[in-house]
């Protein structure tokens, strides 16, 4: 059964369909990301979308190590990273509509021929999974003047065929003068000969026509600009004009990205070709931003102390919300990424060295000691800290063991018969939308965290509040331990303050030490809504006292 275009979908709605070719990891997301910016720079809504081939349900319990980070939407949807290129450069938020897999479209046609939906037809690539690709795409862009969607992979890899074919076929139904078809490919250049070669990108356009799709924007990834002669030959081998052929070479920021598209005039390509009648873009704040990364007044050295150092797309969003602290305060700032397996006690002086300390979330028991060995030294030799998730746990954990003398004080995660759990397993919590959840240690690991946007209640007198600017305040959340309730109150005659707390008062949020110069940690991940524009209370706040170090040492 073919979508019904008319009746499914606003007529004023554009679609983007982002497409890349030759190798992965060109910039698609980037791209697509640069290109929202400037279409909502112009006045228009714009929302975008992620497609992955990969037959996972979601990057929920994929290894960091091949994927990446995690990125959380407000809504609970744990997604692939892009999304939080996403909600950088525009202001539009993400949601689980904004990314979905194959392995998801699969489940769900699955399910639908279980239940007898299909009243017993035979249920193939071409109707059914390419027209639940397509209600996904409808759904996702509704209520937008623009809906850009980016498919995952390459052109030509088997599992992105039917996705391919989706786009082909809702191009057809909504009409090329609604649709747009932008692909991304390579243009290597060979230093030696001193050459850009093009055949790469023709083969690509050309593997792309033959399921059916003519590519109206060609954005050309290369080390150095694209000279004309190159994107004449382009234009004559892919059937693009050449107004339409653009190049994206290297740049030293990405946040440069949207101010060199603009120079080049995709956007306003893009606007001509889909019949967009919009102002010029407004692009004040990227030109702050730029100049600000550009001009930092002030330079900082921050030691992360994390488990999977070897990839750092795995902080992603964690090493951005720092260097929009660092936009936000002209400020340089330098992360050395620290294996926390490689911390032992008698090996710590490699912190003398730093202005700050974070300890970022991860899950099982690899390097905790380490992390907890870093919180430690942070709390004695008075060194700014900032614990995020896990950091907040170990942290709780360190407090226990060597200032409360609590023997065996761990995480349940970590050692069950622990002589004090001070962490522990969530076995009930809201989700996002207020449904009780409940789990145990038998439950899959999938999508079974207190995930999304929770609201947490500040203590008025904390750092955090004054942070903030106030009392309520609503951060994203991917975890299933808690702090142990039944330690609150030693906790806090200690010296430790727990300064943020679910909405029900029920859930540890925030902790801070008062006699400390900036220890704070949090359960929820603040680096997922920290954009370069704005930047993030929290990482303004500890660049600052980082900065305040720096002036000691």
């Amino acid at each position: 059964m073919a979508v019904n275009s008319s009746s499914d979908l606003n007529k004023n709605t554009r679609i983007i369909f982002i497409t890349g070719g030759v190798v992965s990891s060109l910039g698609k997301g980037i791209t697509a990301a640069s290109l929202g910016a400037l279409l909502e720079a112009r006045g228009l809504s714009v929302t975008l979308m992620k497609l992955d081939p990969y037959i996972n349900i979601d990057p929920g319990t994929m290894s960091p190590f091949q994927h990446g980070e995690v990125f959380v939407t407000e809504d609970g949807c744990e997604t692939d990273l892009d999304l939080g290129h996403y909600e950088r450069f525009v202001h539009s938020k993400t949601s689980r509509k904004s990314n979905f897999t194959a392995g998801k479209v699969y489940e769900t046609v699955l399910k639908k021929e279980r239940r007898g939906d299909y009243l017993g037809a035979t249920v193939q690539v071409i109707p059914h999974i390419t027209d639940e690709i397509k209600s996904r795409i409808i759904e996702g862009v509704a209520g937008y003047d623009v809906g850009l969607v980016e498919i995952g992979g390459t052109v030509g890899d088997i599992e992105s065929l039917p996705f391919v074919e989706a786009i082909r076929q809702l191009a057809l139904e909504f009409g090329r003068a609604r649709t747009l078809f932008l692909h991304l490919t390579l243009v290597p250049y060979v230093k030696k000969a001193g050459e850009m070669k093009t055949k790469p990108t023709q083969h690509s356009v050309k593997e792309l026509r033959s399921i059916g799709i003519q590519p109206d924007i060609l954005v050309c990834r290369s080390e150095i600009p694209l000279r004309e002669s190159e994107r004449q030959k382009i234009s004559l081998f892919t059937n693009v004009e050449p107004s339409a052929v653009f190049s994206a070479h290297d740049v030293d920021s990405i946040y440069q990205i949207p101010l060199h598209f603009y120079e080049e005039g995709l956007d306003r390509v893009v606007c001509h070709k889909l019949g967009l009648e919009v102002k010029d873009a407004d692009l004040t704040d990227w030109n702050k931003v730029v100049f600000n990364t550009e001009h930092p007044e002030h330079e900082i050295t921050i030691a992360m102390v994390g488990k999977y150092v070897d990839l750092t797309e795995a902080y992603k969003s964690l090493n951005e919300a720092l260097f929009h602290a660092g936009i936000q305060t002209r400020t340089k700032v330098n992360i050395s990424y620290i294996d926390a397996e490689t911390l032992k006690p008698n090996a710590l002086d490699i912190l003398k060295t730093f202005d700050a300390i974070l300890v970022p979330g991860g899950f099982g028991e690899r390097g905790v000691d380490g992390k907890i060995l870093a919180a430690q030294y942070a709390r004695e030799n008075k060194i700014p800290y900032l614990g995020i998730c896990l950091g907040m746990q170990v942290a709780i954990i360190e407090f226990a063991r060597n200032v409360l003398k609590l023997k065996g004080a761990n995480s349940t995660e970590f050692k069950l018969e622990c002589e004090a759990p001070v962490i522990g397993l969530i076995t009930e919590w809201k989700d996002s939308s207020g449904k009780i959840e409940t789990r145990n240690q038998n439950s899959d690991l999938g999508g079974t965290m207190r995930l999304g946007g929770q609201v947490c209640r500040l203590d008025p007198s904390s750092k955090s509040a004054k942070l903030y600017g106030k009392l309520e305040i609503t951060e994203r959340h991917r975890h299933r331990y808690e702090v142990n309730n039944k330690y609150l109150n030693l906790l806090e005659s200690a010296g430790m303050k727990l300064v943020g707390k679910s909405i029900d008062g029920e859930l540890v949020e925030m902790l801070e030490i008062p006699d400390h110069p900036w220890f704070v940690a949090c359960q929820f991940h603040p680096e997922f809504t920290s954009t370069p524009r704005e930047g993030h209370p929290l990482f303004i706040g500890f660049v600052k006292a980082a900065l305040a170090q720096s002036v000691k040492n």
